[in-house]
């Protein structure tokens, strides 16, 4: 069982790195008349796809790891720690080959977690396969296996979490929305705004929309201020698809409703 759970482990990360690849590809679709902003939010979709189908899983190995726990299965410890430790080699190999893009990117990061988190469970399998060849206790095998689950889902949450935020049109982990105001609100000529949305595109682009309250004591033209602004964003916040409404007065905009 425990090496079962590595192999499911292993098989719905490969499912993952050739959804994520399918997703990067997407990605860089150009937009249409009818996607807008293209295809980028498939990483998205691609991460949180991810994510579930581990827990998943995981779930079905753990309810069978439990079963075990009551009947003695004879197992056969050589051959797992045989077959873990070709399954550590290779986890460690493709987890380097994702290092570089892991920092900034939650599609890429969710693959890299993954396989540096299998090389890991596989080097705990290739340990119990040893305790079982050398003691003779099978009870061994489901014990490790409820342990990898439970390493697997406490590596896997917080995936899972960022990517529903994104799905769901949270403001991106690391913008913070006070900033990004307080930020608008010092451009030359910007005397308030209101209607501020920030969320993500992809998982490495960020968009926002505001609408600004133009200053009539201190006029600045429409193009300098949106010129302004959106350099600010871009520098400080890494928002780099912003879209601007201006305004001359409050009464221009129903500042009730939720959208205008």
């Amino acid at each position: 069982m425990s090496l079962l759970a590595d192999a499911g482990h292993n098989l719905s990360d490969v499912l993952g790195l050739a959804g994520a690849w399918l997703a990067q590809v997407l990605a860089t679709r150009p937009s249409s008349a009818r996607f807008t902003y293209g295809l980028r939010r498939s990483t998205i979709l691609s991460a949180l796809a991810n994510a579930t189908i581990l827990l998943l899983v995981t779930g079905g190995i753990v309810w069978e790891s439990v079963l075990r726990l009551f009947s003695h299965e004879m197992v056969q410890g050589e051959i797992i720690s045989w077959v873990a430790l070709v399954g550590i080699a290779v986890n460690t190999v493709t987890a380097l080959l994702f290092m570089k893009g892991a920092s900034n990117d939650l599609n890429i990061r969710g693959a890299f977690l993954h396989m540096a988190a299998d090389a890991v469970m596989a080097f705990s399998v290739v340990i119990a396969g040893l305790l079982i060849s050398f003691t003779g206790y099978t009870i061994i095998d489901p014990i490790m296996s409820l342990i990898v689950s439970a390493s697997i889902v406490a590596g896997t949450w917080s995936l899972l979490r960022h990517s529903l935020d994104l799905a769901l049109d949270a403001v991106p982990a690391g913008i913070d929305p006070g900033a990004v105001q307080t930020a608008l609100l010092s451009v030359e000529g910007v005397s308030g705004l209101h209607h501020l949305h920030i969320w993500a595109m992809s998982t490495t682009e960020t968009a926002l929309t505001v609408h600004l309250l133009c200053d009539p004591a201190h006029p600045v033209s429409p193009d300098r201020i949106i010129a302004s602004a959106a350099a600010l964003l871009r520098t400080q916040f890494d928002i780099a698809h912003p879209t601007f409404q201006l305004e001359t007065q409050p009464s221009v905009c129903d500042t009730h409703q939720p959208c205008c």
